[in-house]
């Protein structure tokens, strides 16, 4: 077959289902902190892949990994399992709360693992009258039909017929909205530990703490929702580590691989237990090759000097962002925590998110938005000073543009 035909912008229209609107940048090659696209052209990544590059492009650690495997063995299924499977698993047990890990392909199959286990833990062990799960409106947790239903933003949900039941959404930092919402019907809370595509909010304190002790109250289970703030986003391994309140299930997907898909549902044995043989499964799920890849990145990230680095590097983004803000005055705050930072437009730029990215791309800087109101940003754990320096430059000629 020839393949003597143009891979442009134009051709994601022709042969691409149309949900997705992409850039008509098309990046081709990558090193650490840097892209360059097919016209040779380099933009500095403070994207990250939506969180997901967490040691760059082509890190070291990674792609040693990824060659020495794929010369060993690919996939074998669940009828067998492997030895980077197992590693992964036992590093995974032995840095956090859990006992005990389940393998899956992405955030969201990671999500729907806990949340299948929640529902049949509580059938098993209080009956057929405890199924009721509530959620957070703006909270995201994956686009399979129970995780977008359990998403608390109904746009995304909306459409396609019949609605997984007994899900409930209480607000994000209100314990008043989840005591009105909890019985002892409830059989989990699903909750990011910071929500991301919500507005990067943080959670207080108080609030946090009160879902814990609302779940132990109504024998319901908490599970952590850290697809985006898992694997050293945050400055600690997990988020949960900073918080004092550990979940009874933890989901963890993007960074884990560094950029190869892999996702994790961990708990502990207790619960685990209800996931009996045959009852939940994957085909690709802790193949080889992602848990090899997985392992890398893990063990590249979970070092003090990684860790300690995200939030002396997380300073360098918020002073400079503030500097920017300084002179145009266009954020109203500058939130999130570690290296997940969301710059929060100005009343008078409001809505126009989509408006700084595309600026940013124009002078050679890689961005995100959440919402249409909030600038974000989730670049390489990794990423050198001298690149943040240099992104924030650029970002900045952008933001001179618009705010002139």
């Amino acid at each position: 077959m020839s393949n003597h035909f143009p891979v442009d912008r134009a051709l994601f229209d022709d042969v691409m289902v149309p949900n997705y609107a992409p850039s008509a940048v098309i990046p081709v090659r990558g090193q650490g902190s840097r892209v360059w696209d097919q016209q040779d052209n380099e933009y500095v990544d403070f994207a990250g892949g939506i969180a997901v590059n967490c040691l760059g492009h082509c890190h070291p650690a990674l792609v040693g990994a990824l060659k020495e495997q794929s010369e060993k063995i690919w996939h074998l299924s669940n009828v067998m399992t492997n030895e980077p499977a197992l590693r992964l698993a036992k590093k995974l047990v032995d840095n956090t709360f859990a006992d005990k890990v389940y393998f899956a392909n992405s955030g969201a199959e990671s999500n729907e693992a806990a949340l299948k286990l929640a529902r049949r833990w509580a059938l098993e062990v209080h009956g057929s009258d405890k199924s009721q799960i509530i959620a957070f409106k703006q909270g995201f947790h994956g686009r399979t039909f129970f995780t977008v239903t359990v998403g608390g933003q109904a746009a995304y949900s909306d459409g396609f017929g019949p609605k997984p039941g007994d899900i409930v959404h209480a607000e994000y930092n209100n314990l008043d909205s989840v005591k009105a919402l909890i019985s002892d019907k409830t059989c989990a809370i699903m909750i990011e530990p910071l929500q991301g595509e919500g507005g990067l909010i943080s959670p207080t304190d108080e609030f946090i703490k009160g879902v814990r002790e609302l779940c132990d109250q109504h024998n319901a289970l908490l599970i952590f929702d850290e697809i985006q703030t898992g694997v050293g986003r945050l400055g600690h391994l997990y988020a949960y580590m900073d918080l004092g309140v550990t979940p009874d299930i933890l989901t963890t997907a993007k960074a884990l691989g560094g950029g190869f898909p892999i996702g994790a549902m961990i708990t502990t044995t207790d619960i685990a237990k209800h996931l009996k043989l045959g009852s939940h499964g994957s085909t690709y799920g802790g193949n080889p090759l992602a848990c090899a890849v997985g392992e890398a990145a893990f063990d590249t990230v979970n070092t003090p000097e990684v860790l300690n680095g995200v939030k002396a590097k997380a300073k360098l983004y918020v002073d400079g962002l503030n500097a920017i803000n300084a002179k145009y005055n266009v954020f109203s705050e500058i939130r999130g925590k570690g290296l997940l930072i969301g710059a929060v437009l100005t009343e008078e730029y409001k809505g126009r998110a989509k408006d700084f990215l595309i600026a940013a791309m124009a002078e050679g800087v890689m961005t995100l938005i959440a919402g249409a109101n909030i600038i974000r940003f989730a670049p390489s754990l990794v990423i050198p000073d001298e690149d943040i320096a240099e992104g924030l430059s650029r970002f900045e000629k952008a933001v001179a543009k618009l705010a002139s």
